[in-house]
């Protein structure tokens, strides 16, 4: 198998066991149904049971690439001894898989910890700086700070000299913290996480393969407003398509990482959603796959022969949320 075939193989275990994951989940969650159930920007329930699927398919799938090509490179092996699964190439994609596990499974951790216990009084950088001032510590600022630790371990696994490991750290943590900014309506973070993975596998990457077979498993569940990503899921996706972005050059990098740090800066000042939807071809995207918005007469009443909704209590939800994410 060539590594078109290794990548195909990793999205396609990585789907399976995200679906295998979600449903085993769904009978039996982790600490009951209430744990995991929350209200979307509709006011309607969606479980938060998603992104741990999508984490661990996610993970299973990058570790059976690994498996794949290390196999393979072993069966190619001389008698003289070539360097092969043993040796040096084989030892460097297992240091790839590596980083991208622990920095996946790391920023899935912190992510369920703040979707678990976070309360959403604090939001953005801002909000959990502000609120450690005050000596506060939220479970914000202990995801964001963990995430960043498990980033540069992460970076660190993966080698190369130190300011390329500081280029990847930042990649990890700054990809993690972005695509959550995103997770604020049904299938928009996997969406941009599909069109970053399309380009990043363009760039000859295709460690991407396994995260986005995880997360197109379940994007039918998060457009039909049955389940969401959370902190959990959005982070791993955004931090293990920052850990494939290792493999580009350095200048390429380093316009990544600019990009990822400009744009989380602007989600302070600007609504991501408010742009979205004032760019017709960015809300045709976003609208692709989703349930209508509810339709009202122009008045701005309900429909007539219908009563209006009971108001539904405000409720503070951990992922698809009021600008700005944290």
């Amino acid at each position: 198998m060539r590594r078109a075939g290794y990548a195909g193989a990793a999205g396609a275990c990585a789907a399976g066991a995200a679906r295998l994951a979600y449903s085993a989940m769904s009978r039996r969650p982790p600490g009951g149904p209430k744990a995991w159930s929350r209200t979307n920007h509709r006011g309607e329930p969606v479980t938060l049971l998603e992104g741990p699927a999508v984490a661990a398919g996610a993970l299973a799938g990058v570790l059976a690439q690994a498996g794949l090509a290390s196999r393979a490179q072993a069966g190619l092996v001389p008698a003289s001894g070539s360097p092969g699964a043993s040796g040096p190439a084989g030892s460097a994609g297992w240091r790839r898989a590596a980083a991208m596990v622990l920095g996946g499974a790391g920023a899935a951790a912190f992510g369920a910890y703040d979707d678990l216990a976070g309360s959403g009084d604090r939001r953005g950088f801002r909000g959990h700086l502000g609120a450690l001032r005050q000596g506060e510590v939220t479970t914000g600022a202990v995801k964001l700070g963990g995430i960043g630790v498990t980033g540069v371990v992460s970076a660190a696994l993966a080698g190369g000299s130190p300011a390329d490991v500081i280029l990847n750290a930042g990649l990890v943590a700054g990809g993690a913290n972005l695509l959550n900014l995103f997770d604020l309506r049904p299938g928009r973070a996997i969406k941009v996480a599909a069109a970053s993975g399309v380009l990043l596998g363009a760039a000859g990457q295709d460690s991407v393969a396994a995260p986005l077979g995880a997360a197109l498993a379940l994007l039918p569940e998060d457009l039909g407003e049955r389940a969401m990503l959370g902190d959990a899921g959005a982070n791993a996706l955004g931090a293990m398509l920052g850990a494939s972005a290792a493999g580009l050059s350095r200048p390429a990098r380093i316009a990544l990482l600019a990009g990822i740090a400009g744009l989380t800066a602007a989600s302070e000042k600007v609504s991501f959603t408010k742009v979205i939807a004032r760019t017709p071809v960015l809300n045709w995207l976003d609208m692709l796959g989703r349930r209508p918005a509810p339709q009202t007469e122009p008045s701005g009443t309900e429909p007539s022969g219908t009563e209006p909704p009971s108001p539904q209590p405000p409720v503070t939800i951990p992922a698809q949320r009021p600008e700005s994410g944290g």
